[in-house]
């Protein structure tokens, strides 16, 4: 993984930018384009605000997207193998590979009553998590009326983000 200084991340062209950072927020690099537009960056809240402000600023449709572009938790996806690096190292770190097969079971009832409820996978910045918190946000965010479970993904989505640029930023 390349690290990138402030500086360095101001001088890229937009392709350049976008091929760097198009990863963070989850097969969405229309964020990176777009945030590319506000540099330079004083620092990292400015770049990861300027991401953020990318999504807030996006249609429904785009928003959407970028929500149904996230894996399921220790989901099919998980056990295909066919995560992207950072969502791969995100839930094993939390755990989530390494679930009994009760936990899964239960991960997985939960994973698909939340989408038929919400419309797009539970998101959670796991890194501030362990697999125990992670269910028990689970069972608490079910019970959000949609317009707040929006919210809430959409703000966690941005948290991972931050924590992704975190690690590409030396």
């Amino acid at each position: 993984m390349t690290q990138f200084t402030l500086s360095q991340i101001s001088q890229l062209t937009c392709e350049a930018f976008t091929e760097a950072f198009g990863d963070i927020y989850e097969h969405s690099p229309w964020i990176a384009e777009a945030a590319w537009r506000a540099r330079p960056f004083a620092d990292l809240d400015a770049l990861s605000g300027a991401m953020a402000q990318a999504v807030r600023g996006a249609s429904d449709e785009q928003r959407m997207a970028l929500l149904t572009a996230h894996p399921e938790l220790a989901g099919r996806d998980a056990k295909a193998g066919n995560l992207t690096q950072a969502s791969s190292e995100e839930q094993a770190g939390a755990g989530l590979v390494d679930l009994a097969p009760d936990e899964l079971a239960h991960v997985a009832q939960f994973n698909e009553a939340y989408y038929a409820k919400f419309g797009f996978p539970f998101i959670i910045a796991v890194r501030h998590h362990t697999k125990s918190t992670i269910m028990q946000a689970m069972r608490a965010r079910l019970e959000n009326d949609r317009d707040a479970e929006l919210r809430t993904a959409l703000e966690q989505v941005d948290e991972i983000g931050r924590l992704r640029l975190e690690k590409l930023i030396g």
